[in-house]
């Protein structure tokens, strides 16, 4: 009899409903921080945004930080799939040029869209004040995207686009962190225009060709 009762009602899938459950707290998690800023945002708050008790937040991660940087980690995972770029690396179509204009307007439109911008303000407005969550925000996001650009300048200098000589690591600040700049600061508008323009300064610097 027992066994005739479990075919007509199968266990519950648990990895489905774990898978939810995260789901549903990643999206708590980003939408609470943009709307009350990180200091504001409680892992209780996440849990009751989420519709999950608290200790199931607990069980997967041990500080709001970890559950709001995870949260962003999966945010950058799901738009490279939806643009079937996962693993994402910048492309190499041989012109160094194009390829590091491309991935700007790429971050251009990240950096423009409210789901992104928003949670991404008030983290990193509190990385500012807080060394601890900084150094994590850099480490776990911005470094791994970093190394994007350096693996993109590298292969540029193996064919001879770039000369040898040069730090990618400092040379992909040459037009990152101009950009990072005015979108933390407001001091001008984002456009594809702009970084464009940093792509050509960067590459070919300010004295006459």
């Amino acid at each position: 009899m027992a066994q005739k009762q479990s075919a007509t009602h199968p266990a519950p899938d648990t990895t489905r409903r774990s898978e939810r459950s995260r789901r549903a707290i990643y999206d708590a998690a980003l939408a609470l921080v943009a709307e009350v800023g990180y200091p504001k945002t409680t892992i209780e708050g996440i849990a009751s945004r989420a519709g999950v008790g608290k200790q199931t937040i607990y069980r997967w991660w041990s500080s709001k930080a970890d559950v709001l940087l995870e949260a962003f980690l999966d945010l950058g995972n799901q738009a490279a799939e939806a643009a079937g770029q996962a693993p994402y690396a910048i492309p190499d179509t041989g012109d160094l040029a194009a390829d590091l204009k491309n991935v700007l307007r790429a971050t251009v439109d990240e950096l423009r869209d409210p789901a992104f911008e928003a949670p991404s303000r008030a983290l990193a407005a509190e990385g500012v004040v807080s060394e601890d969550l900084g150094r994590r925000f850099v480490a776990k996001l911005l470094e791994p995207q970093l190394q994007l650009y350096v693996d993109r300048l590298r292969a540029a200098q193996d064919a001879g686009d770039v000369r040898p000589d040069v730090d990618p690591r400092i040379a992909l600040e040459l037009f990152v962190s101009p950009l990072a700049q005015r979108w933390l600061q407001y001091t001008g508008p984002i456009t594809y225009e702009y970084t464009d323009t940093l792509v050509d300064y960067a590459l070919h610097g300010l004295a006459p060709r």
